[in-house]
């Protein structure tokens, strides 16, 4: 049996009893610790999370990246590795990263950018995402309510081809749900930082983010699929520069 490296996995958690004990298996051989915060879950998740052997601490829900830089500060391990409850190490990603620990290459960098590819309604969509998920324990989260970026200044960062693997969403219904409430995070702090939108913006997104997505990266290949996943994001980009744009003729 091999064994763990220096790495917390580093997990925050509400309601996903049925997804992360696919996460925390997958962590459980390579991490010397895994850390799962919890913000009030009701449905198995805490006892998912301990029966995986993971250590379950609470935190009342303080926003994406506040939560994410709360477990972090919470880790005990030199490395961390980021993992949210829906994803997961695909095969051959432990070994990876062991010969980047093993070889001494992991010094080089402070943040590491794994491969992430996503699933949507169990088929596998084409193209993939660099994600900043094994890091030094000093790193944290900019202040930013959703579609939370790390604070990179300063950092040196590579790349690893180690591959994270993504189910994007339970349901449709559950993906445009999620999508919306991004969208109404978004415009909130987008007004606040003073931009506004017109009329026609959620149109001219929207029809940008189908050229680009659909057609020139080609995402027609991944079928019906393909198809909703892509329908749910324009959606939702018409639907985030619509309450940006309201939201700016009420100021």
């Amino acid at each position: 049996m091999q064994q763990t490296l220096p790495i917390s996995g580093v997990v925050i958690s509400r309601n996903e009893a049925d997804r992360i004990g696919r996460c925390l298996a997958s962590m459980k051989p390579l991490c010397r610790e895994m850390l799962v915060l919890d913000c009030g879950s009701d449905d198995g998740t805490v006892a998912v999370a301990r029966a995986h052997g993971a250590r379950v601490e609470h935190q009342d829900w303080l926003g994406f990246a506040a939560q994410k830089n709360e477990a972090i500060a919470r880790a005990t391990q030199p490395w961390l590795l980021l993992l949210d409850a829906d994803e997961w190490l695909a095969e051959g990603a432990g070994q990876r990263i062991r010969e980047l620990f093993a070889s001494g290459r992991v010094e080089q960098a402070d943040v590491w950018r794994l491969r992430r590819e996503n699933w949507f309604l169990g088929r596998k969509l084409h193209g993939h995402e660099c994600a900043e998920r094994l890091v030094r324990p000093d790193l944290r989260y900019l202040p930013m309510r959703v579609h939370e970026k790390p604070d990179l200044r300063g950092r040196r960062v590579a790349d690893c081809d180690a591959v994270i693997e993504h189910d994007t969403a339970r349901s449709l219904a559950t993906h445009r749900a999620k999508n919306d409430h991004y969208a109404q995070l978004w415009a909130e702090q987008r007004h606040e930082q003073g931009l506004r939108a017109s009329a026609l913006s959620p149109w001219l997104h929207a029809a940008a983010y189908w050229l680009k997505q659909y057609l020139l990266r080609c995402a027609w290949r991944d079928g019906r699929e393909g198809y909703w996943f892509h329908a749910s994001h324009a959606r939702a980009v018409i639907t985030k520069y619509a309450l940006l744009h309201r939201m700016g003729r009420k100021a």
